[in-house]
């Protein structure tokens, strides 16, 4: 099978993700969008369809699916909205996907079970204020005591921490290693110590829940080591790595519901006597949409291919990622050129597509950040 072709499991996958996203998702996007507030009730929605739990294994609790189901499911449900997007993203990516990976059998019944089950929401904590790209600049620290690990620190941009149950948390157990001094922590929200901040007021994904978080001497049971001592940035890297094809077909569902608003709206507006897709302006802009967004979703499941196949897939799903994005960022911002003034206005989605489109070229990694990992990956060759 290529990565172009799907399976009929995985159509009817799409499909049934497409219908609850239109009907139940997309009504409620520019509310929340406007109130900040968290889609609880389609969350649970959503746990109730599996798919919280899209790419476990059966025994885990999750629905025992590929990442390309994944990354089609997160396609549709970006088109809806965004914000609903990031926060399913992050809770299977950033924190199940770690505690599955890397973690004990103990470890993955006691929490990712009812993670993918979405009984319970998941989080990942890695950036810091002076420690965004640069990891190994984080400042927060795990110091054995017995059998707990005292973390002290403070960590920002955690996507669900204000409904996360469960958060990875990366932290220094080693100073004078720098990003190989990393180690990972499962830490449940009830730990004392672990004090989750207000709600950040976001220019885009404003639904989706993000918040600072203050560590002070919050205790953790030494069996929540996530793996191995010092072994924290390697699992971030292959988080992050997995993440990426996530983030880059939230890209691809934003810029695809851009272009289609465009077209649907370039048919109805008329100008000159004429509607304006009849324009050669508009239909280039429509050309350029249409184009990358193939191009960006043929890059997102070719590495999703990659690793489903258990195959290198790093470079892949960083050009992904990075194609991806900054596609979403020109096709959003052609679609509000397209409406004209009223593409300014709250009065249609096309700016909150914009909006939403910029996180993809700033989470999961930069898209400076992105070119570096490319080019890293492209020099081993040489």
């Amino acid at each position: 099978m290529g990565y172009t072709e799907f399976t009929e499991e995985q159509l009817m996958l799409r499909d049934m993700v497409r219908e609850f996203a239109q009907k139940e998702i997309e009504p409620l996007a520019a509310e929340i969008d406007e109130t900040c507030e968290y889609p609880l009730e389609n969350i649970k929605k959503m746990a109730e369809l599996g798919l919280l739990g899209l790419p476990f294994p059966e025994e885990y609790g999750g629905a025992g699916m590929d990442t390309i189901s994944l990354a089609l499911s997160l396609e549709e449900i970006a088109k809806a909205c965004g914000s609903t997007c990031l926060s399913v993203a992050a809770h299977i990516s950033l924190c199940a996907t770690p505690i599955y990976l890397f973690g004990t059998e103990a470890q993955k019944q006691k929490y990712l079970v009812p993670l993918a089950q979405g009984k319970s929401i998941g989080s990942f904590c890695l950036s810091e204020a002076g420690s965004g790209s640069d990891a190994g600049a984080a400042k927060t620290t795990a110091v054995l005591e017995g059998d707990h690990y005292v973390l002290n620190g403070s960590k920002l941009w955690v996507t669900n921490a204000g409904v996360a149950d469960y958060f990875v948390v990366f932290a220094k157990t080693d100073l004078e290693k720098g990003v190989h001094g990393l180690s990972a922590f499962i830490v449940e929200k009830e730990f004392e110590g672990f004090i989750i901040g207000r709600k950040e007021d976001k220019l885009g994904v404003r639904a989706s829940d993000t918040r600072p978080i203050s560590i002070d001497g919050c205790r953790v049971p030494k069996e929540n080591l996530l793996g191995q001592e010092n072994d924290g940035f390697k699992q971030a890297l292959v988080t992050l790595d997995g993440g990426r094809i996530g983030i880059g077909a939230m890209a691809v569902g934003l810029a695809q519901a851009a272009m289609e608003k465009s077209a649907a709206y370039s048919k109805e507006r008329v100008a000159f006597g004429r509607p304006i897709g009849d324009f050669q302006a508009i239909k280039w802009m429509l050309a350029d949409m249409a184009t990358e967004i193939h191009g960006a979703r043929l890059m997102v499941h070719h590495a999703a291919h990659l690793r489903d196949q258990s195959k290198p897939y790093t470079a892949e799903a960083a050009m992904a990622k990075l194609f991806a994005s900054e596609a979403a960022m020109r096709a959003t911002k052609n679609a509000i050129q397209i409406f004209g003034g009223y593409g300014y206005t709250r009065d249609y989605p096309v700016e909150r597509y914009w909006r939403d489109a910029k996180l993809t070229v700033i989470g999961e990694g930069t898209s400076e950040v992105q070119r570096l990992v490319i080019s890293r990956e492209l020099l081993k060759n040489f």
